[in-house]
């Protein structure tokens, strides 16, 4: 779910601009997954951009605080949302965790990174929804040892029907700055893509997993 739409477009401008987001209806990408699709998403380049890193922090913080007040702590989801992770802890104040995708299989074996306590309200970071399923891992890790989750906010989320159904299933709070809905109408406003290329676009999201030119 978006919060504001001024955010979700602003947002999705940015991505677009220093190419975190790339669109390309003719000349489709391979996901790893095997789908075929008009759109990649790589929002770790974020960090290396001071001034969009920085709105995108903040604009994290203020829809934390707005939905959630202030948690005990702020966890990352590695890796691709532990920079943005930091920066957010950094400006609330607060500790931070990281979740990896299993446990290490050396050391101390650990799953999560940091330093926290049961009972603790966690707020959890991502960078990019597409299934919601290895979101919803680092959720149920941290679940495990008794943490209590009060929601999840990305940077982007592609909306697809299937991460909303996983998110209700497992009972938690999703929101997000910007979607690939609001990428679409922002990048026809500002006339990256044409008239027909955002029909391809908008097309693709109906039936991504079958999807082809």
């Amino acid at each position: 779910m978006v919060l504001d739409k001024y955010t979700a477009k602003k947002t999705a401008e940015l991505l677009l601009q220093i190419k975190a987001i790339n669109l390309s209806p003719k000349n489709p990408f391979k996901w790893a997954s095997g789908w075929n699709s008009p759109i990649y998403c790589d929002n770790r380049i974020i960090l290396s951009y001071p001034s969009i890193r920085i709105f995108v922090r903040e604009q994290m913080v203020k829809q934390i605080e707005e939905l959630y007040g202030k948690p005990d702590v702020i966890a990352g989801v590695a890796t691709g949302a532990i920079g943005i992770g930091m920066l957010v802890a950094d400006l609330m104040n607060l500790p931070f965790i990281y979740v990896r995708p299993s446990s290490k299989k050396h050391g101390r074996k650990n799953q999560i990174e940091g330093q926290f306590s049961k009972s603790q309200k966690v707020v959890v970071i991502e960078d990019l929804i597409s299934t919601g399923n290895s979101s919803l891992m680092a959720i149920d890790a941290l679940r495990s040892e008794e943490l209590e989750i009060k929601g999840m906010i990305s940077i982007f989320t592609y909306g697809f029907d299937v991460s909303y159904n996983n998110f209700r299933d497992k009972k938690v709070d999703f929101h997000s700055l910007s979607s690939y809905d609001y990428l679409l109408e922002q990048a026809l406003d500002i006339k990256y893509i044409s008239d027909d290329e955002f029909k391809i676009l908008k097309n693709w999201k109906k039936n991504p997993n079958k999807w082809s030119i």
